[in-house]
């Protein structure tokens, strides 16, 4: 039986599509995003129960009442909202910060995490090469315009790409402390301790999806996962920062083939880097 719908849960916006019965895959935006930014993807995924949450103070979640968004908070929160739609086990997959938030709910719950799957997420700070100026708006004009939006948006497409409008007026509604204070929040995990040694400390399969036309992390970081014991590394040929818009057959079919063989737990030998062409 095929589910489609969203929820509140612990103030989080819930939304699943797909056999409830099947896998849980829980998908994670990135800052500054929605769970719309998984819209490509998800008809692609449906043969697991996929479920979308929107992150604190982004999309049609509230911000939290604690005004705290560290990592640790929202890997706390992101759990109790699993809990409570009954999900036991998932594969959580992250797109760039979403992939903080994936790894800071495995720490506060590994036993919800099975694998997680990061897409262009930075391993670390010295990888970031977006131009500073990209990295937030003058207060003094928020709500931002959509050509402001779409010049803040441009190192997270590759070039010609078409920034969704519907991804341009959500950003439009959100509130400049809920973009800047996850910003924040999701440089200060990365500054304490790079993602690659985080991840090794967790010992589960881990699967890193990257773009090689990325400009806002640098595609070559891809490596550092490289000390993640048993990593999957896949370069996409093409894709700029955000391939789960630009190249979502691409990246689901990647996504798909490692989830098939996550479950077995067998997953053998050093890090495998592959370029999909």
């Amino acid at each position: 039986m095929t589910s489609s719908g969203a929820s509140p849960h612990d103030d989080l916006h819930v939304r699943q599509d797909g056999p409830a019965e099947a896998p849980a895959l829980l998908l994670l935006h990135g800052s500054a995003a929605t769970s719309r930014s998984w819209d490509a993807m998800v008809p692609l995924l449906t043969s697991h129960r996929v479920i979308r949450i929107d992150l604190p103070g982004h999309g049609r979640s509230a911000g939290p009442a604690d005004g705290d968004y560290s990592l640790p908070a929202l890997g706390r929160r992101l759990a109790t909202a699993l809990d409570r739609v009954g999900v036991r086990h998932a594969v959580v997959v992250g797109h760039s910060s979403g992939g903080y938030a994936a790894t800071a709910l495995a720490e506060q719950r590994p036993d919800l995490v099975r694998a997680l799957v990061l897409i262009n997420t930075g391993p670390r700070m010295n990888a970031f090469i977006a131009p500073p100026e990209q990295a937030a708006f003058d207060p003094a004009q928020w709500p931002p315009s959509d050509e402001l939006v779409r010049r803040f948006a441009s190192t997270g497409f590759r070039a010609g790409f078409q920034v969704p409008q519907v991804l341009v007026d959500e950003l439009r509604q959100m509130s400049l402390q809920a973009v800047a204070s996850a910003m924040r929040a999701s440089t200060a995990y990365l500054t304490e301790r790079a993602l690659p040694d985080r991840l090794r400390a967790l010992g589960k399969p881990v699967q890193v999806i990257f773009g090689d036309q990325d400009g806002r992390w640098r595609p070559s970081s891809a490596a550092d996962y490289g000390v993640v014991p048993d990593a999957e590394i896949q370069m996409l040929s093409g894709a700029g920062h955000t391939p789960i818009l630009e190249e979502p057959a691409r990246t689901a079919a990647l996504l798909l083939a490692f989830t098939r063989y996550v479950p077995c737990g067998d997953l053998d030998g050093d890090a495998r880097i592959r370029r999909d062409e």
